[in-house]
C-alpha cells in the first residue's frame, strides 16, 4: 500500500546544538496514508532508505536433491490397499497410528465423544450433542449466531483430543470450536476465555475455522481443495483419508509399473527416495504438513522444494520466543530447523518411526544413539564430530534421580507447551537450558518451568556454579535478538555480527534479515546482497525483502533481476513483485523471466481464491500493473470472503475515495465502524478519511481510539502525533513520539520527527539527547552521515 516517505537531509555525526538545527524533516499528515496489514503477501514493502548498492551475479544454489538420470511419466495416485501386500511390515506399523486415523467418516466406529443428548455451555454459547439414527448431530450456533443442527461428517484425530468436522453447504467443511478430550473423556472449549461467539474470526463458522483450506490437506492423502471462485464453493477430493504412504512416497503407479517389470525407473519409480544421503528430501516431506507456512498453491507436488508449494514463516516475535522456543502453534520444523541436530544431518526418522510415529527407542535410549559413553553415533549419514564421550543417562549429567522428573533428555532439552487445550507438544529446537540467561532475555526455560519463585533463585544460582567458564564467548543468536527487537545500544553492531557468522542456521539468519530494515546502512546492505545467493531459499526470499527496503525500485533492479529466475518458487516470484513498479517500463534482457514469474504470482492468488488475503493482493496486482477495471470486483469478492477482514475494506474505502465517491467510501466505512466499534484499523482508517476530506479536527478522536486500542501498533501511534503537531498541539505531539519511542527505540520515523519538532520549538538538547540515542542504536545510519 502507499505509505508516508519522511524525506530528511542527513544529520551529522557531531552536529553541535547550533549545526544541528540546519537539518530538518518535513512530515505531513496531508501525505500519511494508512499501511495496510493483513494475512498474506502485499505488494508495497516500507519506504526504502538509500544506500549505495552493491553488485551481485546470479545466485549460486547448491541443488537439495541429485537431478533425475532417467526420465518417467508422471506417476498418478493408485488405491493405497495396493501398498500392503508388499510391505505389511510398515502397514502393520501405520495401522491404529496418528497418521493413518488423522481423519475420518463420522461413525459409532471413529466418534469418541458423548453424543447421548448432552449439553455444553461456553463463551456464552450452547452447544447440544446428540444422535438421530445412525448420524451425529451438534445443535450450536452458526454463523448467524442462532441455534441450529449440524450434523458431524468427519472425525479429526484420536489423542490426547477428537474434533469434529461439520458440513456447511457448498462443499464447505468446519472445524467445531468444541473439542472432546479423551483423557478426561469430558467437553472443553478450544479458546477459553477469548470470548469467542459467532461474531469472532475464530468462531467455527468463519473463514479461519475452514477445513478444506485450514486443516484437510494434512489429514488426508492426494488433497485437492478443488474451490470454484465463480460458485464460491468447494468440490473438494483426497485420494484416501488419513496420511497414507502416498502422502509422504508421492503418487505410486509408476512404483506398481517398476514391481511389474523391474525397469530402470530411479527411486523404483517414486519422485523421491526419502532415504536419499541429502536429509533435506525427508526434512523437506514432513515440513509440507509439520511446519507453519502458508500455501502456495492447491496442494504440492512430489519432488519440488518446500517452498515451490510453501512459505514457512520465520522466527516472528508472534510465533516464537526470542530464543526460537515455541509460542505460538508451530509445530516442529522451525524448532529443529535451528537446532544442531539439523546442522549435523538428523532427519526425523532417525528419532521417529515415520509409519507409526511413535519414537524408534523408549526413553533416553532416542538420544543415546549418538549422545553416548563411546562418544560415537550409530546413526548413519549424521556427522559425529564434537560428540563428547559421557555418560549421559547419569544423575552427573541430569543433576536429577534417574527415573524422576528431569532424568529424561526431553524434560529439560525439549521443553513443552500445550496446544488446542489438553495437547502437549515438545520443543524441537533441542535447546540447553540456562535459567540466568531465561531471566535476563525473559524467555522460557525448562529449569524455571519446574522451579519456581525462591527454589527457582536457588536453582538459577547453583547452574551458574556448574556452568561456570572463563572462556570469552561469542555473542549468541539469542541475546543480539534482544538488542535489536527492543532498540537497545549496539543493536545494529548485534545484528551486522550474527550476520557474518557462517554457521547460523538458515532459519535464524532469515529472521535476522527480516528484522534488517529497522537498522539500515552501508553495511546492512551487502550483507543482504550477499545473502542473495545463499544456498537456502529462505534466505534469499527474506534477503529479497531486506534489500527492497533499502533501495527504491530502479536501483535494486539490478540486484534482483538474476533472482528472476531462481529455481525456487518463493524466491522468484518474491523478485518479480518487488520489481513491478519498474517492469511496467521493461526490463530489457531480464523481462521474459519477470513475465513469466509475475505470472506465477498471479495464479499462486487464483490457486487461493477461497481466501480475501488472496483477492485483495491480486487487486492491488492488478492496480499497479494498469488494470485498474478489475480492482474493484476484486476488492468487493474479498469481503464477500471474509466480511471482517478490515485490510480489503479499508483498501476499498481508499479506492473509492480516490475515484471521486467519497460518500459512498464513508457509508461503507460507518456502517462497520458501527458493527465492529473495536476495530482499530477501522477507527485509524477513519481519522485518515476526515483529514483526506479537510476535516482535521474531527479526525482526532477516531485517531485516537485507534492508538489507544492498540497501542503497540506503531503506525497508529505515529499518524496520531503528526495529527497533534499539525493541529499546533507540539508538546503532546512531542509526548506521543517520546511514549513510542520508549516502546519501540527502533522507529525511524519517529526518531526523525521528533528530532525536527525539537528543533522548530527550539528544544535543541532535546533534540539531541534523542540524537545521541540513535548513534548508539545504529552508529552507521545513513541519516547519521
Amino acid at each position: 500500500m502507499p505509505k508516508h516517505k519522511n524525506k530528511a537531509a542527513p544529520l551529522q555525526p557531531d552536529a553541535s546544538p547550533t549545526s544541528l538545527s540546519r537539518y530538518l524533516f518535513p512530515v505531513s499528515i496531508g501525505v500519511l496514508l494508512v499501511a495496510v496489514a493483513g494475512i498474506g503477501w502485499f505488494l508495497f514493502s516500507p519506504a526504502p532508505v538509500p544506500v549505495k548498492p552493491v553488485p551481485v551475479s546470479a545466485p549460486v544454489v547448491a541443488p537439495a536433491k541429485p537431478a533425475p538420470t532417467v526420465a518417467m511419466s508422471p506417476a498418478s495416485m493408485v488405491d493405497e490397499q495396493q501398498c500392503q501386500g508388499c510391505h505389511s511390515e510398515q502397514v502393520k506399523d501405520w495401522q491404529g497410528s496418528h497418521h493413518q486415523l488423522a481423519m475420518q467418516p463420522a461413525n459409532a466406529e471413529t466418534m469418541l465423544g458423548d453424543f447421548n443428548n448432552v449439553v455444553f455451555k461456553a463463551e456464552n454459547e450452547t452447544t447440544r450433542f446428540s444422535r438421530k439414527g445412525d448420524d451425529f448431530w451438534v445443535n450450536t450456533p452458526g454463523i448467524d449466531g442462532k441455534n441450529a443442527d449440524f450434523k458431524v461428517a468427519y472425525t479429526f484425530g484420536i489423542a490426547p483430543l477428537q474434533q469434529y468436522l461439520i458440513e456447511v453447504g457448498e462443499g464447505r467443511l468446519q472445524a467445531l470450536g468444541v473439542a472432546w478430550d479423551t483423557e478426561k473423556n469430558r467437553w472443553f472449549h478450544l479458546y477459553p476465555g477469548q470470548g469467542v461467539n459467532f461474531k469472532n474470526p475464530l468462531h467455527w463458522s468463519k473463514p479461519s475455522q475452514n477445513a478444506n483450506f485450514m486443516c484437510v490437506e494434512c489429514h488426508t492423502t492426494g488433497f485437492k481443495r478443488n474451490f470454484d471462485a465463480a460458485s464460491n464453493t468447494f468440490a473438494s477430493q483426497w485420494n484416501s483419508l488419513g496420511v497414507g504412504c502416498q502422502a509422504c512416497h508421492g503418487p505410486a503407479s509408476n512404483h506398481l509399473e517398476w514391481t511389474a517389470k523391474k525397469t530402470d525407473l530411479i527411486h523404483a519409480g517414486f519422485a523421491v527416495d526419502l532415504k536419499d544421503k541429502n536429509a533435506t528430501v525427508e526434512i523437506e516431506t514432513c515440513a509440507r504438513c509439520h511446519a507453519r507456512r502458508a500455501p502456495l498453491g492447491d496442494g504440492y507436488t512430489v519432488g519440488n522444494r518446500l517452498m515451490d508449494d510453501y512459505l514457512p514463516s520465520v522466527l516472528t516475535r508472534e510465533l516464537y520466543a526470542l530464543d526460537g522456543k515455541i509460542k505460538d502453534e508451530v509445530f516442529e520444523h522451525g524448532s529443529f530447523a535451528q537446532s544442531k541436530m539439523f546442522d549435523k544431518g538428523v532427519r526425523c526418522s532417525n528419532c521417529h518411526n515415520p509409519h507409526s510415529t511413535e519414537l524408534k527407542a523408549p526413553g533416553n535410549a532416542v538420544c543415546l544413539q549418538c549422545h553416548n559413553t563411546a562418544g560415537k553415533t550409530s546413526v548413519e549419514g549424521v556427522d559425529g564430530k564434537g560428540l563428547q564421550a559421557k555418560n549421559y543417562d547419569s544423575f552427573e549429567h541430569t543433576r536429577h534421580t534417574l527415573g524422576q522428573p528431569g532424568s529424561q533428555c526431553l524434560d529439560c532439552h525439549m521443553p513443552g507447551k500445550f496446544y488446542m487445550g489438553n495437547d502437549f507438544r515438545h520443543d524441537h529446537s533441542f535447546s540447553i537450558p540456562n535459567p540466568e540467561r531465561a531471566q535476563k532475555l525473559g524467555t522460557p526455560d525448562a529449569c524455571l518451568t519446574c522451579h519456581q519463585g525462591k527454589t527457582g533463585d536457588k536453582v538459577t544460582a547453583q547452574f551458574k556454579l556448574w556452568n561456570a567458564s572463563t572462556t570469552p564467548q561469542a555473542p549468541r543468536y539469542d541475546e543480539s535478538l534482544w538488542l535489536i527487537r527492543n532498540g537497545q545500544p549496539g543493536a545494529a553492531q548485534a545484528l551486522y555480527e550474527q550476520l557474518q557468522r557462517s554457521n547460523l542456521p538458515a532459519i535464524q539468519r532469515a529472521t535476522l534479515l527480516a528484522e534488517l530494515p529497522l537498522y539500515p546502512s552501508e553495511q546492512a546492505l551487502t550483507l543482504a546482497t550477499t545473502d542473495l545467493k545463499n544456498p537456502a531459499p529462505q534466505v534469499r526470499e527474506n534477503a529479497v525483502r531486506a534489500i527492497s527496503a533499502f533501495l527504491p525500485p530502479p536501483e535494486r533492479l539490478p540486484l534482483l533481476t538474476p533472482l528472476l529466475g531462481d529455481p525456487v518458487k518463493a524466491v522468484r516470484i518474491a523478485a518479480a513483485r518487488d520489481l513491478l513498479s519498474v517492469a511496467r517500463n521493461g526490463l530489457g534482457p531480464a523481462q521474459a523471466n519477470w513475465e513469466a514469474a509475475i505470472a506465477e504470482y498471479e495464479a499462486v492468488q487464483k490457486s487461493l481464491a477461497e481466501r480475501a488475503e488472496a483477492n485483495l493482493n491480486l487487486a492491488m496486482l492488478y492496480q499497479a500493473s494498469g488494470r485498474s477495471s478489475e480492482v474493484e470486483g476484486l476488492l468487493r469478492t474479498a469481503l464477500k470472503r471474509d466480511p471482517d477482514f478490515y485490510p480489503a475494506l479499508v483498501t476499498l474505502v481508499q479506492w473509492l475515495e480516490a475515484n471521486g465517491r467519497g460518500p459512498e467510501a464513508q457509508q461503507l466505512l460507518d456502517e462497520n465502524l458501527k458493527a465492529h466499534p473495536d476495530a482499530a484499523l477501522l477507527q485509524h482508517t477513519r481519522g485518515l478519511s476526515l483529514i483526506r476530506a479537510g476535516k482535521p479536527a474531527d479526525a482526532m478522536s477516531p485517531l485516537r481510539k485507534a492508538a489507544q486500542l492498540e497501542p503497540q501498533n506503531a503506525q497508529y501511534g505515529y499518524v496520531l502525533a503528526v495529527a497533534l503537531h499539525e493541529s499546533g498541539k507540539v508538546d503532546e505531539a512531542c509526548a506521543q513520539l517520546e511514549a513510542l519511542l520508549k516502546q519501540q527505540p527502533a522507529n525511524r520515523n519517529a526518531r526523525l520527527s521528533l528530532i525536527q519538532w525539537y528543533l522548530d520549538s527550539g528544544q535543541e538538547p532535546k533534540a539531541q539527547v534523542v540524537l545521541q540515542g540513535w548513534k548508539k542504536l545504529n552508529s552507521g545510519d545513513p541519516a547519521l552521515k
